[in-house]
């Protein structure tokens, strides 16, 4: 029978994550959506950057803006945290005996495939919690199981996977990354002799975990919450840009927004990432030591 514990502890370390840093998530989805026109030149960006957005969305709409969709966030994590690092961990353990003996690249590999199975699987999720959060008044807001219902009767089957493309490709590059540079950046760690395998290397090493992830899945990111959004923005404007693919949103976005475009949100992607990522694998490394 394999070990459940990495399943159970993933999950739970993902969840805390999550809350603790939900706001900042919000903030880069209301980031990344802005500018969606056919000419940016047109459009009035209402956010100028992370602080201006928290801040304005505070105060304009309240606390529970910056939480709006944390209910399918939560759910996502609970599945997805659990999927992927499960679904990781058994991997390493199937390749090799000792898991401190992996290398790069079975690493790597590892973290992509979970990558992908989990943020599959966790995508309808993913739709819920996007569509909430780039909703700027709070009465208009549906409650998790509502929203969820009303996208499965507009949109069908595919809503609920609408984006999953971009969201696969992201969580792949993120799991990937992330997964691997922690183990690493841990493991040389203590191999230099500098620290022990305390709160302090987990500190670290998630550090760089986070920054890592928030470099190489930025763009995707942008991509996924445009794809997921759209739905949206037919509702406002049957004019609105629609995106046929994944490929025709990144050229489209970069067409009429600049290459920098896709970097959209990386500050608080970055900045949410680091705290994520702390969380995470501290909270992780402590119910390890559970028996």
């Amino acid at each position: 029978m394999g070990d459940w514990r990495p399943f159970v502890y993933g999950g739970l370390a993902s969840i805390t994550a999550e809350i603790g840093t939900f706001p900042i998530d919000t903030t880069k989805t209301r980031l990344q959506i802005q500018g969606q026109r056919i000419d940016a030149r047109l459009s009035e960006l209402r956010y100028r950057g992370m602080t201006h957005a928290m801040l304005r969305i505070f105060r304009e709409e309240g606390l529970a803006a910056l939480y709006s969709g944390i209910s399918p966030a939560i759910l996502r994590q609970a599945t997805y945290g659990t999927i992927k690092i499960g679904v990781y961990q058994t991997l390493k353990s199937m390749i090799v005996e000792n898991p401190q003996e992996s290398t790069l690249f079975i690493n790597v590999c590892c973290g992509v495939v979970a990558g992908i199975v989990s943020s599959s699987l966790a995508n309808p999720t993913d739709v819920l919690k996007v569509r909430l959060q780039a909703m700027t008044e709070i009465k208009n807001k549906d409650a998790m199981t509502q929203a969820f219902k009303r996208i499965y009767m507009e949109e069908g089957i595919k809503g609920l996977w609408r984006g999953v493309v971009p969201t696969a490709q992201r969580a792949a590059i993120i799991a990937g990354v992330e997964l691997p540079v922690y183990d690493f950046s841990k493991y040389w760690i203590l191999k230099s002799g500098y620290l022990e395998d305390n709160i302090g290397t987990h500190f670290i090493s998630s550090f760089f975990a986070g920054l890592a992830g928030a470099i190489f899945s930025t763009p995707v990111d942008v991509i996924k919450t445009r794809m997921m959004n759209q739905r949206n923005l037919i509702e406002k404007s049957p004019a609105s840009q629609i995106y046929a693919s994944s490929m025709d949103c990144a050229l489209r976005t970069i067409k009429t927004e600049g290459i920098l475009a896709l970097y959209k949100g990386f500050i608080p992607i970055w900045v949410r990432l680091g705290p994520w990522n702390i969380i995470f694998f501290m909270t992780y490394e402590q119910l390890k030591k559970v028996k």
